[in-house]
């Protein structure tokens, strides 16, 4: 990059700096929630909850299918909108 243009893009530096940071904070969350360790210690505390009482059996599968759900799917997250869910 020649020096007329760094000088013509600094002001746009921030601008970088925060998309960066951004990618950087996406890419450690991604790495978190697909984590084996940290579904397999959710999966223990939706046990947990199901066994003291706290969650219906209903409920311990609807938690249980969300967490295996985020694993498999390729971007994590939730179901499109409108798609359908198998249960």
């Amino acid at each position: 990059m020649g020096l007329i243009s760094s000088i013509l893009l600094l002001p746009l530096a921030p601008v970088k700096g925060v998309l960066w940071l951004g990618e950087v904070i996406q890419d450690q969350v991604e790495q978190t929630l697909h984590d084996p360790a940290t579904i397999r210690r959710e999966l223990e505390e939706i046990d947990e909850a199901a066994a003291a009482g706290r969650l219906s059996e209903d409920e311990k599968e609807k938690a249980q299918q969300a967490v295996l759900d985020r694993m498999i799917r390729p971007g994590g997250g939730t179901a499109p909108a409108g798609g359908s869910e198998n249960l």
